[in-house]
């Protein structure tokens, strides 16, 4: 029986954790995309925060940067996994899945007869989706320290870089 993976499910073997979080400036739409990549030995390291990659994206909302900060820490990997499992609050990423059948049937139209916004993201994250074993977790944000597990902690690690990284903005 395949083990279901989890938001306290650390990663283990040939398999690697990418966390990524965004946080934006609304007023200026400027946002800041962060991911960091873990494999199991890195898991209990003190200096993770150390390791995360920080990349401002401009003209953006939080559902298109979260979808930018996707592909372009997916762009950034130096090899394949075994096995990829993508950390994230966004439940937008989290439901692509689910999802992906309709859009692409309907050719990335809505109901309403229009084009998705973001509709060049989705076909870019499903292009690469499609060449990885990957697997989507969604991690609780934004939650006191005392209920975190190890892989919520690394998440918020992420968390805040982004949110330091947008407040620079102001």
């Amino acid at each position: 029986m395949k083990k279901k993976i989890s938001a306290s499910s650390p990663p283990t073997g040939g398999v690697r954790g990418l966390f990524i979080d965004g946080s934006v400036n609304n007023q200026l739409k400027v946002g800041y995309g962060a991911f960091l990549l873990v494999n199991k030995s890195e898991m209990d390291h003190t200096d993770l925060h150390q390791k995360i990659q920080i990349k401002q994206f401009e003209n953006t909302s939080s559902t298109k940067l979260e979808l930018q900060t996707l592909i372009w820490a997916l762009g950034k990997l130096e090899s394949i996994p075994e096995k990829l499992i993508v950390y994230t609050d966004s439940q937008n990423i989290i439901s692509l899945k689910d999802r992906r059948k309709g859009m692409e049937e309907k050719n990335f139209y809505s109901a309403k007869g229009r084009l998705l916004n973001h509709h060049e993201l989705y076909r870019e994250v499903f292009l690469l989706t499609d060449q990885l074993n990957c697997e989507f977790v969604k991690v609780k944000g934004h939650q006191a320290g005392l209920t975190k597990n190890e892989t919520e902690k690394i998440f918020t690690l992420v968390d805040r870089a982004a949110r330091k990284a947008s407040r620079s903005l102001n």
